[in-house]
């Protein structure tokens, strides 16, 4: 291109010379990107599609036909640019550079003053004019150059042709694209270039790359076992030939030669490519190690019998999967009683090892959780071995360790007795009329060894059904069936059904000081602890509640007997704890004597001289809670009728056995699944208008309770409604709903009382009237509005958040079940999104 030069009609126009060049150049490359592009696009599809090897894997009149269309579009784009190309001019050039000046400075530059050249006061305003003309061309930018050619590419080609570029740059590789010449029609002997390509594939599992052959240099290369060799050979057959003794197969004399080979690297050995342009490579193969499992610890067991196992486990490219087979050490049983006579066969217990969630799995540590408390085999000498696979297969099994198993350890004499005879019908069939006999005599005398006549019947029933079915033969369902039962019921005698929580605290210190006697593990006597701690804290609130309830004068009586602070329990719980850590038994016991007389002084009386009956308000709050009892009493017998429906014969007996007519009734009464709808929502309205009754009763400041019982009532309805229909889970949904709303309304209606309370102990002097509303009966500080806890309404069960976490794992296990219908898995994964 010759030297741009402007003309000299102005001195100002000389300073713009650079700008002006650069926006010429940007123009002529506007002109070349929009004539060339057509060009580019087609080279790059070419060029992308020989890296990347489509020539070789396709058929060769697939590859003649993509040549041809190749040629005619690389002719179309050589058209293209004779047709479109535009050479930009000077004069284009410094209109666009004069275009981006405001007021186009440089062509009033080159302009001659039209008229008054000879008048003196017209020269001087042409001048200053001149003058501002060049200051404003003086600022001048080289203008960008657009290089868009979207509206001549409206599909995008250029940047399909780029992508599929960058994708064989990454995949593919040069070399492939002499193969090509191969393929030419006449052409005669082995194209110049490599005429040959292969691959090694590690397996997948190594996370090692694939590597091109043609990329390594002869010598030796590790490979990892398993790797698959893959090897094309082109030209004329059996100009190449390949040789190698990795897989250890060997290859047969007469085998006619192949153009394309795959074996695998079973040993170290040697790949030979001989002929024009062949390679060879020493292979030293990488033994896949097999993986390892130990147990790390010992057990830790919780007081509820879970166990928690630490093992470790590795691999050199990472564990899959494992499980712990647990196997019954009858050697090592101690043969008397019940375990006197030879067992049932059972299959060993398999459970899958907790692999880990995030990171790597080529080493590392984890617990094995599980609870095998109701098991026929918890508390007994059991063997269990842990095994291990990679994803080469490979399986390592560690060698079996003796343990026993862990499971629940009851205090109280009864239950304990309860599971021990659980236990031996497990253990045999046979030792059921042994089992009837014991369990009749442990009961001969129910009042002196039950708490309370619900569970004395509860026996009753279960002896009186094994004495009846025993001399027909068990079956494996009934004997299943009543080992769960003499389960709930030695869990029952275990923990008690206390709703009132000084029985509840009596019965943890009970609990805790049977522990202490049997020699209890650490991890059982902390779990002990825990529960004294919680039910001490519900004795705290009931405290609470009553002095709600007294008036003010018998708050000031016992105001001087019941300052006892939080940190002081707090501070005597603690002291027990740490004795028993100690070992020093005897002197924990005595610790845990005192503190169980001293909450027995802290006992407030009812009845008092003075103190009158409840208010509408706690009468209320008395009737939400039985309702809310009764809503979920209703709510768990249609959770079972819906069981019932999905698994209509799950409790029957074995057809063709005889019984008695007590044991025909039985029978019938449990084979009466799905069934009780319709009694279910009568209940259910009957409740409904007890709410009703009891919305009547709430106090006038007990708005927001009522609102919420207004929602409750809705539920109830719908609910209602949808046992009518036999819609069990959508009833089941809206009895949730129902109990939620009622004890957001029970809170609300204790924050109204707790507030009418408030206000009425506002007669006296104000720092008096802070003082009783900041401390309880124990001299502690309450809650900033001064009102009582809402926990303590919420408690309505014996351990409602305990009972809650059981029911939560029970869905979660239940959900896991392959073997139940889908429809009530689907329902049981719902209540887990739902709670």
């Amino acid at each position: 291109m010759a030297p741009f030069k402007l003309d000299n009609q102005h001195p100002g126009l000389a300073k713009i010379r650079g700008p002006l060049r650069l926006t010429w150049a940007g123009m002529w490359a506007e002109s070349l990107v929009r004539a060339l592009w057509p060009m580019l696009t087609v080279a790059l599809l070419v060029l992308a599609a020989l890296m990347l090897g489509l020539q070789d894997v396709v058929a060769l009149d697939v590859v003649y036909g993509a040549a041809v269309v190749a040629f005619v579009a690389a002719c179309a784009a050589l058209v293209y640019p004779f047709r479109n190309f535009d050479v930009p001019t000077r004069a284009e050039a410094l209109a666009r550079l004069d275009a981006s000046l405001p007021g186009r400075p440089i062509q009033a530059l080159m302009d001659d003053q039209a008229i008054g050249a000879g008048d003196a006061a017209s020269m001087a305003v042409w001048q200053a004019h001149q003058k501002r003309m060049v200051d404003r061309a003086a600022t001048a930018r080289a203008v960008p150059a657009d290089l868009r050619v979207s509206r001549r590419d409206p599909y995008a080609l250029r940047y399909v042709a780029l992508l599929f570029f960058a994708v064989a740059l990454v995949f593919g590789s040069v070399l492939r694209v002499g193969s090509v010449a191969g393929m030419v029609p006449g052409a005669g002997g082995l194209a110049s270039g490599p005429v040959w390509e292969g691959w090694a594939e590690p397996p997948r599992y190594t996370g090692k790359p694939t590597l091109y052959l043609a990329d390594l240099e002869d010598g030796q290369v590790s490979l990892p076992k398993g790797t698959l060799i893959t090897v094309r050979l082109y030209g004329e057959v059996g100009a190449l030939e390949v040789d190698e003794t990795v897989s250890g197969l060997g290859r047969p004399a007469d085998a006619e030669p192949a153009l394309v080979l795959d074996f695998k690297v079973n040993q170290s050995g040697e790949i030979i490519i001989a002929g024009p342009g062949g390679r060879s490579w020493d292979v030293a193969m990488l033994p896949d190690a097999a993986p390892r499992v130990e147990i790390a610890g010992d057990p830790q067991v919780a007081a509820l019998g879970e166990m928690s196992l630490p093992f470790a486990a590795s691999d050199d490219y990472g564990v899959e999967a494992g499980e712990a087979r647990i196997s019954l050490d009858l050697a090592s049983v101690d043969r008397r009683y019940g375990l006197a006579i030879e067992p049932e066969a059972r299959p060993d217990v398999i459970v899958p090892l907790t692999m880990p969630i995030a990171g790597g799995r080529r080493s590392f540590e984890e617990n094995l959780i599980e609870d095998f408390s109701k098991h026929p085999w918890a508390n007994l000498p059991v063997k269990i071995s842990l095994s291990v696979l990679d994803a080469s297969e490979q399986q390592f099994t560690a060698a079996p360790s003796d343990m026993i198993l862990p499971g629940r350890r009851f205090f109280d004499p009864l239950a304990a007795a309860v599971i021990e005879q659980r236990r031996d019908l497990l253990w045999s069939k046979a030792n059921a009329p042994r089992l009837v006999q014991l369990l009749k005599a442990v009961s001969y005398r129910p009042q002196d060894v039950f708490r309370t006549e619900t569970s004395a019947l509860r026996l009753r029933r279960q002896i009186d059904r094994l004495d009846i079915r025993a001399k027909y033969g068990l079956t494996d369902d009934l004997q299943a069936e009543i080992a769960d039962d003499l389960w709930d019921l030695a869990i029952e005698l275990e923990e008690g059904v206390l709703a009132d929580a000084l029985e509840r605290m009596r019965r943890a210190q009970e609990r805790l000081a049977e522990a202490m006697k049997n020699g209890a593990s650490n991890e059982e006597i902390a779990e002990l602890m825990d529960e004294l701690r919680r039910a001490t804290e519900e004795y705290m609130q009931q405290l609470r509640r009553q002095q709600a309830q007294d008036g003010e004068q018998q708050q000031r009586q016992q105001g001087e007997t019941m300052q006892m602070t939080q940190d002081d329990l707090q501070r005597m719980m603690d002291r027990i704890q740490e004795l028993m850590e100690q070992g020093r038994m005897a002197e924990a016991e005595q610790a845990l004597r005192e503190l169980q007389e001293m909450m027995e002084n802290m006992r407030v009386t009812e009845g008092q001289p003075g103190q009158g009956g409840d208010s509408p308000g706690e009468q209320a709050m008395e009737g939400l809670a039985d309702a809310l009892r009764e809503q979920q009493e209703l709510s768990d017998e249609a959770f079972r009728d819906l069981q019932e429906q999905f698994n209509p014969n799950g409790g029957q007996e074995q057809p063709g056995q005889e019984g008695d007519q007590q044991q025909g009734q039985e029978q019938g009464a449990e084979q009466q699944p799905g069934q009780g709808g319709n009694s279910i929502a009568e209940r259910q309205r009957a409740l409904r208008n007890e709410l009703n009754r009891q919305e009547g009763r709430l106090p006038g400041e007990g708005e927001a309770a009522r609102e919420a019982l207004d929602r409750a009532g809705r539920a109830m309805d719908e609910a209602e409604q949808s046992l009518r229909d036999n819609e069990l889970a959508d009833a089941i949904d809206d009895q949730a709903r129902a109990m939620d709303a009622l004890r957001e309304g029970m809170r609300a209606l204790g924050d109204a009382i707790a507030q009418e309370q408030q206000q009425q102990a506002g007669q006296g002097s104000a720092e008096g009237n802070q003082r009783a509303d900041q401390r309880d009966p124990l001299g502690r500080d309450q809650s900033s509005n001064g009102g009582e806890s809402t926990q303590g309404d919420l408690a309505l069960d014996d351990d409602a958040y305990g009972r809650a976490r059981e029911l939560l794992d029970e869905i979660r296990r239940r959900s896991g079940e392959t073997e139940r219908p889908e429809v009530e898995r689907d329902y049981l994964n719902r209540l887990l999104d739902r709670f």
